[in-house]
This record gives structure tokens, sequence and C-alpha cells, in this order.
């Protein structure tokens, strides 16, 4: 009797790790299929703090929900470009995916408003720029 339930027990901890190995090597092969994209925008003089604002008061929840995945924000180090510059890094599924997501969160209800409220005292982003990067095969971000 205690054989027979040992036998069961090592068969579901098996199972559980067999489950678990899976698991981790669908997530790792996801990962490796990721296309990653910069953005950097370049604010009206005065302007980064009313676009940090925006970032931090929900937009990023909202690329959350579009299905994008964020990897980083910045503001450069460089004293002169850390006066108007944001640099922030997605992570997609393809560049499909992230022209999707894009879509999504652009016809969002709720980022209309929110938009509105940050540029009512006037543009805020002078220029934004966009690159797809892919990672190498010796990248740790694949």
């Amino acid at each position: 009797m205690i054989r027979r339930h040992a036998k069961t027990i090592g068969l579901v901890v098996l199972a559980f790790a067999a489950g678990i190995a899976v698991n981790q090597y669908s997530v790792v092969k996801a990962q490796s299929n990721m296309v990653y994209e910069l953005r950097t925008y370049t604010t009206a003089e005065g302007r980064l703090p009313n676009l940090l604002a925006r970032f931090s008061g929900g937009e990023v929840s909202l690329f959350h929900r579009a299905g994008m995945n964020s990897v980083g924000y910045w503001v450069p180090d460089d004293p002169e470009l850390s006066e108007n510059t944001l640099v922030y890094m997605l992570a997609h599924e393809s560049r499909e995916a992230a022209a999707a997501s894009w879509t999504r969160f652009g016809e969002n209800p709720e980022w209309a408003p929110m938009r509105a409220a940050s540029v009512a005292d006037g543009p805020i982003v002078t220029e934004v720029k966009s690159m797809f990067l892919n990672p190498t095969n010796f990248s740790p971000a694949r």
C-alpha cells in the first residue's frame, strides 16, 4: 500500500516537474521571438515634466492593456538631453503585434481625455522616433 502511494506521489512530482520545464521552455521560446521597439520623444522646452506625468499617470497602464510589454523608461544622463528627452523600450511578439497594440492603444477611449488634458497648455512632444530592433543570437534579451 505504501509503495503504491509512493509511486503515485513520484508520478505527480515528475508530472509537476515536467510541467514546469515545458512552461520554462515556452517562456524562453516566446522571448526568443520578441521584437523590441525603441522610442525617443523630444519635448517642447520645459514640457518634459508634463510628459513624464502623463506616462506615470496611466499611459503605461494603457500600453499594457493594449498588449505592449514595457522593458524600461529612461531620461538621458546627458545634461542637455535630460531637459527634453524620454526614451523607452517596448517588447512585442512581432511587428504585426506591435501594430495591433498601437491601434488598440489609440482606440482606447481612456487615451483621448488623458492626452487632451496633458496638452491643454500647448504641445508636449515635438518629435517621435521609433526603431524596431531584433536581438542578435548572443544578446541576453532574445
